[in-house]
């Protein structure tokens, strides 16, 4: 795997995998095709296999979710005709499809490809077999209404189904099989066609049934305005901001923060900037490994100094801020249970943990991607800081597909390096707070204050509650939160109408001529 990784990283320096198959500059021809520079090669193109979100970015295109997000991240209907009706003990929810809704292969969406789908989403995703647990029955009642009846209350069951990360898209019901083979949903654009190593394309749906309402965020109209999407993976940041410089690329995604004024002076792009975008985070092995000692993942917690960390991250300090809340002041789940674990930097304190736990000595692997620039930054940091409190320390440096996979074996990491959008709802990021993710964290504190928080369905209520989750977080460490980052795209001159989203979305953009 390792001379694959140098292979790609190769090629990826000299431009070989992204430009072999482009012409310099871009030119719009009658026939419009969107060069967009994504991070790598996705893992796979099931968006119910994978929570990495180059998955999500790419497949959002062609599946289409029940429900989805306006740009105010409330919970609007995408497939579903309106919001579902619901019994009064919030037990029982009634979905109407949409009717006139073409899949991919020409045929009407009906309830059976929603159940199918909705299915095999809770069988196959962490989250999906989180909320399972709770499900009673899913039904499909007619040809365009499903029933969920649910044997406790799920207040965030609507934004679990709109998420776009390993996220509850709707497909045929004949083309479900593990692994998928055929990739038909309703979305916007259909699948043409995968290269490894080159491209993924995705070309316009004629028979696409859009909604009416006008567009914001995620929902409301999309329109297929470029013919084709072809997402090309392109694992060197620095690939990424000469190609969008030089006009290889209509969009480059996650640049480096500190290429902005590079990328917007260059006069064929601009940089679009995110600040906060989302939060850096480190998921930890709570099953295998030394990690599993929880005295050891405390001494974890206590060496970091996240300034350091996100400085390394990310090179000046208006590009990142320390944030020991899990949601800023503002949002109904504020809370500063847990503030005075955050960013110890306290290697001492570390060393003595470590003795009292009987540490051997066994290295902590660090897990972690340079496709994600300021990810393997970061790593390097940690690592020092690790090291000096007492920890022996590899850093294992894989491609993010490679990642994704490892990530999944419990006797492969120890710690790893990954990011989350802010998003509105606990319950959906980061994913360790549901059962069966990376990391493995259930405990009984765990499923107390979790069970607590999601059986109340008062929002106030909903927020006082959280506190209890976050301080749970702290004591428990199955990850540790670095603190709020801004994120960097660039974005050609010839691309029309983006909207800055945490999955970038092509649909309603144009390219100029």
């Amino acid at each position: 795997m390792e001379i694959l990784v140098k292979r790609r990283h190769l090629l990826a320096a000299t431009g070989l995998v992204a430009l072999s198959t482009l012409m310099s500059p871009l030119k719009a021809e009658a026939q419009t095709s969107a060069n967009l520079a994504m991070i790598g090669e996705p893992q796979s193109l099931d968006p119910m296999a994978s929570t990495a979100d180059l998955v999500s970015l790419i497949m959002q295109h062609v599946y289409e979710p029940l429900y989805t997000f306006d740009a105010q991240w409330g919970v609007k209907p995408m497939l579903a005709a309106d919001m579902p009706k619901m019994s009064a003990d919030g037990k029982t929810y009634a979905i109407d499809i949409r009717k006139g809704v073409k899949l991919h292969n020409g045929r009407e969406l009906d309830a059976e490809d929603v159940v199918a789908s909705l299915k095999r989403w809770l069988e196959m995703t962490p989250r999906g077999k989180s909320l399972s647990k709770s499900i009673t029955s899913l039904s499909a009642k007619g040809t365009h209404s499903i029933e969920i009846v649910l044997s406790d209350v799920q207040p965030a069951l609507l934004a679990h189904l709109a998420l776009p990360s390993g996220f509850a898209g709707i497909m045929a019901k004949e083309s479900i099989a593990n692994p998928l083979v055929e990739f038909i949903g309703t979305g916007p654009y259909k699948f043409r066609e995968r290269k490894p190593d080159q491209y993924v394309v995705l070309v316009k749906f004629d028979g696409y049934a859009a909604r009416s309402e006008a567009a914001s965020g995620y929902a409301g109209k999309r329109e297929a305005k470029i013919d084709e999407l072809r997402f090309i993976p392109v694992p060197n940041a620095n690939t990424r901001v000469e190609g969008i410089l030089a006009g290889q690329y209509h969009f480059a995604d996650q640049l480096p923060v500190e290429a902005n004024k590079k990328v917007s002076g260059s006069g064929n792009a601009s940089g679009v900037l995110t600040m906060p975008y989302g939060f850096p985070y480190f998921p930890t092995n709570t099953k295998q490994g030394p990690m599993a000692d929880l005295k050891i993942r405390q001494a974890f917690q206590m060496a970091l100094n996240q300034e350091e960390i996100l400085l390394a991250g990310f090179g000046d300090p208006k590009f990142f801020s320390l944030a020991a809340e899990h949601f800023p002041k503002g949002s109904p789940f504020f809370s500063d249970a847990g503030k005075d674990k955050y960013s110890k930097g306290d290697a001492a304190g570390a060393k003595k943990l470590l003795a009292d736990a009987k540490y051997d000595g066994t290295p902590i692997r660090i897990l972690n991607s340079k496709q994600y620039d300021f990810h393997h930054r970061m790593a390097l940091v940690m690592a020092e800081q690790l090291k000096a409190a007492g920890f022996a320390v590899t850093l294992d440096v894989v491609d993010w597909a490679t990642l994704v996979q490892r990530r999944a074996d419990p006797a492969a990491w120890d710690i790893y390096i990954t990011h989350s959008a802010f998003l509105p709802e606990p319950m959906l990021s980061p994913p360790q707070l549901g059962d069966g993710a990376p990391g493995w964290w259930k405990t009984p504190a765990k499923d107390a204050a979790l069970s607590a928080f999601n059986a109340e369905p008062d929002a106030a209520k909903r927020g006082q509650l959280w506190g209890k989750v976050q301080q749970v977080v702290y004591d428990e460490v199955p990850y540790i939160r670095a603190g709020n980052f801004a994120a960097l795209s660039g974005l050609s001159n010839q691309m029309k109408g983006y909207a800055p989203m945490p999955w970038p979305s092509f649909w309603n953009v144009s390219l100029s001529k």
